[in-house]
């Protein structure tokens, strides 16, 4: 099931998202995630290290998974044109990536964790129509 929260900016719509994590203290009632979460910020986050590094974050490599996650995330092409392929260090000692290839790359970190909720915080902003649409789906 996919449920969208919309709304303009400043509605409450990360607060919702940071409530649903349990960030924001409750005034009254209750609150029950069942599940693991994976959780996609608005502004990406990039670590410096390896691509396959900041896919993974910690997780075994499981190649054929891995491999659906960078199709998934329209990651494939992008790193078929860099000369290390997914092991091309980026961040602080690597190179520049634009700021739709980051996002794509936190949304795949979050989609290798396998987890049961996902939660995106206006997800795509930083990449194109295009793109977007084949990553909702």
């Amino acid at each position: 099931m996919k449920v969208a929260v919309c709304g303009t900016v400043g509605s409450g719509k990360s607060s919702l998202l940071s409530s649903i994590l349990g960030e924001v203290p409750k005034v009254s009632g209750s609150l029950k995630v069942c599940g693991t979460k994976a959780y996609v910020v608005q502004s990406p986050w990039i670590q410096s290290g390896k691509i396959e590094d900041n896919i993974l974050f910690g997780k075994p490599m499981e190649r054929e998974r891995y491999e659906k996650v960078l199709e998934a995330c329209s990651l494939s092409k992008d790193l078929e044109i860099l000369s290390f392929g997914d092991q091309t260090v980026i961040g602080e000692r690597g190179i520049n990536l634009s700021g739709g290839q980051k996002q794509r790359i936190q949304i795949a970190r979050a989609l290798y964790q396998d987890a049961d909720i996902y939660l995106f915080d206006d997800p795509f902003s930083a990449v194109d129509a295009h793109t977007g649409s084949h990553l909702f789906k």
